[in-house]
C-alpha cells in the first residue's frame, strides 16, 4: 500500500495545507485512539476496566500547534479516549511521559527543525517507541475509511485535560541520566533552545545540576522557532561561547530531539565526531552493550574507520532515528545516532534526546578531564558533500539508466574509500546527492556532476 500521510518521521507538511490540516489531525486522533483501544482490549484480562485508552499529546511552540493540538484531542474524545495535553515539551519528554504514565500512545506535534510555517505529527506506542511502518499504514487505512471505526455516543465519548506537571517529570528523568559522580558546578554553558519545545526545561535542567547557564532563544512567539537560532543556525551560539568564555555551547532544534555542540573555542562539532567520541566514552566506562554502533547510510566513513580502531563495528540503517532504534532492538545494541545530531542512548531514552546527549557529552569531558576541542581531535572525517536537488517525480534511481552509469563512473573515480548515495527526502520533493571520499576536490566535483545529472533527468 502506498503511503498517503506518513513519511520518514511521521506526518509533515505546511500547516493548514493538506495533509497538515485540522481535519486530517482529527481523523488521525480518532484512528490512533481506535487502534490502541483495540490493542488494549486484546491485551487486557479485565476489559471492563480498561476500555478508555489514554493518549498523551505534546507540542512545540509553533502557532499552528494550537489548531492541531485541539483537533487531535477532538479526535481522541470522539473515539472515547482520554487526551492528556502537556503543552510545550521536547519529543523525548512526550515519549517518556507516554511510557511512565502507562498511556496507550503519545503524539508529538512538531516539524522539528523546519520553519514555523510547517508542522508535523509523530506517534509513540505505550513503550515510548515510534511506530513501525506496518502500524502507520494501518492508521492510514483507518483514516481513509471511517467505517472501520466504531461509533461512539453518549457516555462513550471521551475527555481531555491539560497536565502541566508532566514537564516536572521529564526534568527529573533527564537529570537522572547525568552520573551522580559529577555536577556542573564551575562550568559555564551557552544553551540555545531554538525558541522551541525545550525553552523552559533545558535551562532548568542544566541550572539544577549546578551549571552557569547563558540561555539563548528562549522567548517563543509562535513564529520564531528555529529562526536564525538553534541546531540549524549554531553561529550565534558559537559567538556567545567565545564572548562569555564558556566551556561548551549546546544548540537544540525545535523539538529538542537533536543537538549541535560547540567547543570552547567556538567551533561547531560535527555530529559524526560526537557519535565517535561518545562511543569511546561508552567503551571506556563499560556501558556499551556488545560492539555494534548503529548509524545510517549518511554516517561518515571516517567514523566507521575510527570505530574499528577502538574495536567497534558500524551498522547502517535508513535515515531516521526510528530505524536506528528498530535496529537497536533487533541487535541488542544500546547506542547509535545520525550526523544531524540525533544521538540515542537506548538505556536512557526511547528516541533521540538532545538534552540527554548534551549531558553525556559534558559527562565525557569531566571523565577525561579535557575540553571538547581536544577530545574530538583524533576523529578524522572523510570529505563529504551533499546537494539537494528539486525533483518533479520520484522515479527509482536505478530505473534511470544514464544516471546509474554515471554513478558507477564516479564510484570508480573515488576509489575504495569513496561512497555515493542517492535518496529522496522523506518530507520534501528533493533528491539528496551525497558523495564521500578521501580527496576534497574529487568529492566536490563529482557531487556537482551527479547533482546536475539528477536535475537533468528528474528535475522540473
Amino acid at each position: 500500500m502506498t503511503r498517503s500521510f506518513f513519511g520518514t518521521d511521521g506526518i509533515r507538511g505546511k500547516a493548514n495545507v493538506y495533509p497538515m490540516t485540522g481535519e486530517v489531525a482529527m481523523s488521525l486522533g480518532r484512528a490512533v485512539t481506535s487502534y490502541f483501544q483495540k490493542l488494549r482490549m486484546q491485551n487486557s484480562a479485565n476489559v471492563q476496566n480498561n476500555q478508555r485508552p489514554v493518549i498523551i499529546i505534546g507540542k512545540d511552540t509553533r502557532l499552528s500547534c494550537y489548531m492541531l493540538e485541539h483537533a487531535i484531542a477532538c479526535g481522541v474524545c470522539s473515539q472515547g479516549g482520554k487526551a492528556i495535553l502537556t503543552g510545550p515539551l521536547p519529543t523525548a519528554g512526550v515519549a517518556f511521559a507516554t511510557q511512565s504514565m502507562r498511556a496507550d500512545a503519545g503524539i508529538m506535534i512538531s516539524a522539528s527543525h523546519n520553519p514555523y510555517s510547517d508542522n508535523g505529527i509523530k506517534i509513540f506506542d505505550h513503550t515510548g517507541h515510534k511506530l513501525p511502518d506496518q502500524i502507520e499504514l494501518e492508521l492510514e487505512r483507518m483514516m481513509m475509511d471511517p467505517s472501520m471505526l466504531e461509533e461512539k455516543i453518549n457516555a462513550q465519548l471521551g475527555s481531555a485535560k491539560r497536565l502541566d506537571e508532566v514537564i516536572g517529570r521529564y526534568i527529573v528523568q533527564a537529570k537522572n541520566v547525568f552520573s551522580n559522580r559529577y555536577n556542573l558546578s564551575g562550568l559555564r554553558l551557552v544553551v540555545d533552545c531554538a525558541n522551541g519545545a525545550a525553552y523552559k526545561v533545558a535551562p532548568m535542567i542544566f541550572e539544577e545540576l549546578g551549571g552557569e547557564v547563558i540561555p539563548l532563544a528562549v522567548n517563543p512567539n509562535g513564529i520564531n522557532i528555529n529562526e536564525q537560532c538553534g541546531a540549524l543556525h549554531p553561529q550565534n551560539c558559537a559567538r556567545n561561547v567565545v564572548l562569555y568564555r564558556a566551556d561548551v555551547g549546546i544548540c537544540l532544534d525545535g523539538d529538542a530531539d537533536r543537538i549541535v555542540m560547540i567547543d570552547e573555542k567556538g567551533r561547531v562539532v560535527d555530529g559524526d565526531q560526537l557519535l565517535g567520541l561518545l562511543a569511546k566514552y561508552m567503551v571506556d566506562t563499560k556501558s556499551m552493550n556488545g560492539s555494534q554502533v548503529i548509524g545510517t547510510v549518511m554516517t561518515n566513513g571516517g567514523v566507521e574507520r575510527y570505530l574499528k580502531s577502538i574495536g567497534l563495528s558500524l551498522i547502517r540503517t535508513k535515515v531516521g532515528d526510528r530505524y536506528i532504534v528498530e535496529k537497536m532492538l533487533e541487535t541488542g545494541s544500546n547506542y547509535g545516532g545520525e550526523p544531524s545530531g540525533h544521538i540515542i542512548f537506548k538505556d536512557l531514552s526511547t528516541t533521540g534526546d538532545g538534552i540527554v546527549a548534551a549531558l553525556k557529552t559534558i559527562e565525557c569531558m569531566l571523565y577525561y578531564k579535557r575540553p571538547l576541542s581536544e577530545l574530538i581531535n583524533g576523529i578524522e572525517l572523510f570529505p563529504q558533500v551533499i546537494r539537494n536537488v528539486k525533483v518533479a517525480k520520484r522515479i527509482p534511481f536505478e530505473d534511470v539508466k544514464e544516471l546509474t552509469t554515471e554513478v558507477k563512473k564516479v564510484e570508480h573515480d573515488l576509489g575504495p574509500e569513496g561512497r555515493v548515495l542517492l535518496r529522496y527526502s522523506g518530507t520534501e520533493n528533493l533528491a539528496r546527492v551525497m558523495v564521500e571520499g578521501e580527496n576534497q576536490d574529487s568529492v566536490q566535483g563529482n557531487c556537482e556532476h551527479l547533482a546536475s545529472m539528477v536535475s537533468k533527468f528528474l528535475g522540473h
